[in-house]
């Protein structure tokens, strides 16, 4: 990897300056944390699977017209993005009861909800990435109402699209988190799809078995991190079948 400036340092990647004015690189590591940074490890692979799956997913949205900071794969661990000004918020799109909201409702995990429901947490690690309501953003200068309203559309359509493409390849999208960035073109500001989408941020289990392929396998010692995000990669044709999920990712270019 070159040398360049870096620009800041999160859990699971790491953003240098750009090639070209307005951009940055943003580089995958092998980390894997989970309950706020208390449980560590280093998971070799992982890096290299998470750029390949955000790339297919970010391709994927800017297809269907969901505008988003990718442009390119620059190599096995980067890829070029937008640099964008991020709205301070997580914001968690839910189809099934799991993990935190599960535990606060005391629902079984697992139990399908009415509708898709939108939650937002505060990014804060220090507290903890707090749950927070609309009148929280909004009287706080978060964001404004026009851009929750924007938020949520955006929120939605990348369940459908995610939705769609996991069903088809029997795969149960329970929720997901993604980040979003505002671009300034002269005047004009607009909301995008930003961070990543990966094993990382959503939760994804075997629409037959209920096994899990994501981040949970690390959180609650499931079994092998890469080997369940190998088999979300192979299952969406990022990764040839041949390849066995005990070895190195090996993924086509």
């Amino acid at each position: 990897m070159a040398r360049r400036k870096k620009i800041y340092e999160g859990k699971a990647k790491i953003l240098y300056e750009g090639t070209e004015p307005g951009t940055l690189v943003q580089y995958f590591k092998d980390d894997a944390t989970a309950f706020n940074a208390e449980k560590k490890a280093t998971i070799e692979g992982k890096g290299v699977l998470n750029n390949r799956l955000s790339e297919f997913f970010m391709t994927g949205l800017t297809q269907i017209g969901v505008p988003n900071h990718f442009i390119k794969r620059i190599n096995m661990r980067e890829q070029l993005i937008r640099a964008v000004e991020i709205v301070p918020l997580e914001v968690i799109v839910r189809n099934f009861a799991a993990g935190s909201m599960a535990k606060r409702l005391g629902l079984e995990e697992g139990t399908p909800l009415p509708r898709p429901i939108v939650e937002f947490s505060y990014k804060d690690d220090a507290l903890g990435d707090p749950l927070v309501p609309e009148e929280y953003i909004i009287a706080f200068g978060w964001a404004t109402q026009q851009d929750m309203d924007d938020i949520v559309a955006l929120a939605l359509r990348v369940n459908d699209f995610l939705s769609g493409i996991m069903y088809g390849v029997g795969i149960k999208l329970i929720d997901f988190k993604i980040e979003i960035g505002r671009i300034f073109e002269g005047d004009f500001m607009r909301l995008i799809v930003a961070d990543e989408i990966s094993p990382d941020s959503c939760r994804l289990w075997d629409m037959k078995t209920g096994q899990k392929l994501d981040k949970d396998v690390f959180r609650r010692d499931l079994g092998d991190l890469t080997d369940a995000y190998t088999e979300v990669a192979r299952r969406l044709g990022v990764m040839p079948n041949n390849v066995s999920p005990a070895t190195k990712p090996t993924l086509i270019n």
